[in-house]
């Protein structure tokens, strides 16, 4: 498959702009009743997955989730690693496994994510989502839609992969209505108006993107505004008395969980309204009810509370302000960025930047930080355009943009922090600016070039510690005000953002010394014996993981023998890799001086007593005697080697378990001893080829000496490129794998002495 890319096509197999997948998620989330279906694809070579299909839900609320990281802790990047279904009953459950989904979405609901692939390939994953009045399980004839979606799906997405060029799929995610019934008779749909604007309660409709597409008289009057100037908005956005996170956080909770709510909002001297909301898969119908009582949120507080308005209660100032009266000056610093009373930040924004937040807070280098503020802000926060730049030796370098052009960008990249422009000036000030208008911005800055079809912009420095560690600029298509709720709203974002690069650049540099510190210890080439084949490789951990102790050796001990060694040190830093180099040395020493396996370990073991190094060491030693026909093996708790005999039988070698070294002085390690044939293949690894989540330890290596012996390589490189396939791109992968192949030919001349 390509990568997901570009706009779809209009090919014969462009099975999103023919509407193919859009026709099989349809028909999924109708025969399983489900509330919500998402469908996401793989991006080749990206370890990520992109929403391509939304059903049920807007594209606001789903913003976070537009691109995920393949390795993240979210339903469907699990399901998609080890190919099965994730099942969450229920929030409790969402919140104990997956928490930061539980603190994006605090509703109750179901959810079900599921792999779309085939026998070679996982394309991607569906999530399904369900009221909680759905059965604690789901039942067989929904395994068996869902399996058949799955099956469907990868079927097309594979019959489109196959044409030559494939057609791109969409770069921004789909929305995938439901069936609706065939239009409804005009006498009917008449008759029906006539019985709204009858009722003596207001009523109006919210499609799921939660916009007014019909209010009748009474709820015109009820909130005081006319209906033609609420067509087509969002009631919190329309109505200043309404911009408070209750109705929002509300409107999120029934479009969720498919539950009817309700909330209070009191207006002095106006009575109070009661808006009861009624969703189902095509928007929400709300009852507005006049009454006297006290506000109350009658399904719980509001997450977060608000400055100058309690949770809730909706109420604003009488003083309230004019949303048309925020200053536009974007060419002098704000010395201060307070949410003013009746202009709060809305809850799907609170909720997206506690995301942001959560996930940058498990970013470890500054690629991983680059891609999840880029990915994230574009869809969560509205701009079209972003460039996050960062602090280096004096000047300003691009290390991540989207939105606009390569050539663009390049231009900027690199500019002296002494520049007279406003991505050096947020940082000499530690303030940010904003540009309402393209006008502003050339009046602060006339030379600043202008890219086509931006029209606002805000730059914001990015602060650590007191120190400037970079800036970032949002640009966007509309003029924009900037008031004050977002003003700070964008200003909090760019302190998460500061402190995220600056833990990055500190972790990158103690990553790269670590890094060159293990490359630097490990052999840079293995020299056998003639007579003896020899491959080897070392994976690192997966992204983001720190440096492993895992090594590996090949020592040529006598004119007729090799001894190779494999081992693992406790821990992922530079420390272990320190202790492994010195592990290394040791072993290489005993072993060109004679000494048996289990004496070169025993003699180890007494080096780390000594040093009194406090992390523990697996280790297998193997010598290989070509003159006397002969394998010895000794183990200090390291996992068994595997034997591919001549025959192509292949076995676990129950090599008996020494005691790891350094946990006590005085050990001897048995030398276990085995005829070395002609044909025969030994693998030695460390632990991370054979361990994963969920899987068992011991079938892990029965599967890996069946895939030994089933083999049909023509060498040792190409063996050890298999033997390593399912862990090479394995984005779950958490701790570094070491594989050494020795082999001795089936023709192989005896050895000179």
């Amino acid at each position: 498959m390509r990568p997901v890319g570009g706009s779809a096509g209009s090919g014969p197999e462009d099975v999103f702009a023919d509407g193919r997948m859009a026709a099989v998620l349809t028909g999924l989330v109708r025969d399983t009743e489900a509330s919500v279906g998402l469908v996401y694809l793989l991006v080749p070579g990206e370890r990520m997955l992109r929403l391509v299909l939304i059903s049920g839900l807007s594209r606001e609320i789903a913003a976070p989730w537009v691109r995920i990281p393949a390795d993240a802790p979210i339903p469907v990047a699990d399901a998609i690693r080890e190919r099965r279904l994730v099942w969450l009953s229920g929030l409790q459950e969402i919140a104990h496994h997956y928490p930061r989904l539980g603190i994006v979405l605090p509703y109750e609901f179901m959810l079900a994510a599921a792999p779309i692939a085939d026998d070679t390939t996982v394309w991607g994953g569906v999530v399904l989502l369900w009221p909680v009045s759905h059965p604690p399980e789901l039942d067989a004839r929904e395994h068996e839609t869902l399996d058949a979606h799955c099956r469907l799906s990868a079927r097309l997405l594979r019959r489109a992969a196959d044409q030559d060029p494939p057609p791109p799929h969409p770069t921004e995610p789909l929305v995938v209505h439901p069936e609706r019934p065939s239009e409804a008779d005009p006498a009917l749909a008449a008759a029906a108006l006539d019985l709204a604007e009858r009722l003596p309660v207001g009523c109006c409709a919210l499609d799921l993107d939660g916009r007014i597409t019909f209010i009748n008289t009474a709820a015109a009057e009820l909130v005081n505004a006319g209906a033609a100037a609420l067509l087509g908005r969002r009631p919190w956005e329309a109505l200043l008395w309404l911009n408070d996170p209750a109705f929002e956080d509300r409107y999120r909770a029934a479009v969720v969980t498919r539950r009817p709510t309700s909330f209070t909002v009191v207006r002095r001297p106006a009575a109070s309204l009661l808006f009861e909301l009624y969703p189902d898969a095509t928007g929400i119908s709300v009852l507005i009810i006049p009454k006297a009582e006290e506000p109350t949120l009658q399904d719980g507080p509001v997450p977060v509370p608000y400055e100058g308005s309690a949770p809730g209660s909706g109420t604003a100032p009488e003083s309230g302000p004019d949303p048309g009266s925020v200053s536009s000056s974007g060419s002098a610093p704000v010395p201060t960025l307070p949410t003013r009373p009746g202009e709060p930040v809305g809850a799907t924004a609170v909720y997206q930047l506690m995301h942001l937040a959560a996930s940058l807070s498990e970013a470890a280098g500054v690629r991983d930080v680059v891609e999840l503020v880029a990915d994230q802000i574009v869809p969560a926060f509205g701009p079209e355009g972003l460039a996050l730049m960062s602090v280096d030796e004096g000047r300003l370098r691009v290390i991540g943009h989207r939105g606009y052009s390569d050539e663009f960008v390049e231009r900027f990249d690199g500019q002296p922090l002494t520049a007279p422009v406003a991505d050096t000036q947020v940082l000499s000030t530690g303030f940010p600016l904003f540009f309402p208008t393209y006008e502003d911005l050339r009046r602060a800055h006339p030379h600043a070039p202008r890219y086509e079809g931006r029209n606002a912009w805000a730059h914001l420095p990015l602060i650590a510690s007191g120190r400037p560690v970079g800036s970032l600029v949002l640009s966007y298509e509309r003029p924009r005000p900037f008031p004050s709720a977002e003003r700070a709203l964008l200003t909090s974002l760019a302190g998460l953002i500061a402190q995220a690069l600056d833990r990055a650049r500190l972790y990158d540099a103690e990553h790269s010394l670590a890094r060159s510190l293990q490359t630097v210890l490990l052999p840079h080439s293995l020299t056998p014996l003639p007579g003896i084949d020899v491959a080897a490789r070392y994976l690192p951990a997966g992204h983001g993981m720190d440096i492993g102790g895992d090594f590996y050796d090949l020592v040529r001990a006598t004119p007729t023998s090799v001894v190779a060694v494999i081992g693992d040190v406790q821990g992922h830093n530079t420390t272990a890799a320190a202790l492994m180099g010195q592990v290394r040395t040791a072993v290489h020493a005993h072993a060109t001086a004679g000494a048996s396996p289990g004496d070169i370990l025993a003699r180890t073991n007494r080096l780390l007593d000594d040093l009194d190094a406090d992390r523990f060491t697996s280790c297998l030693v193997a010598e290989f005697d070509l003159a006397q026909n002969r394998l010895r093996l000794a183990s200090a708790g390291h996992p068994p080697p595997l034997l591919r005999r001549a025959d192509g039988a292949a076995e676990v070698l129950e090599v008996p378990p020494g005691l790891l070294l350094g946990i006590a002085t005085d050990v001897t390690y048995d030398t276990m001893e085995l005829p070395w044939d002609h044909g025969s293949v030994l693998a030695l690894y460390t632990d991370g080829l054979v361990e994963a989540p969920g899987l068992d330890i011991g079938t892990a290596m029965a599967d890996l000496a069946e895939r030994l012996g089933a083999s049909g390589a023509p060498d040792l490189d190409r063996l050890a490129d298999e033997l390593t396939l399912h862990v090479r791109d394995s984005a779950h992968r958490t701790d570094d794998v070491a594989l050494l192949l020795v082999g001795r030919p089936p023709q192989s001349p005896p050895p000179s002495p």
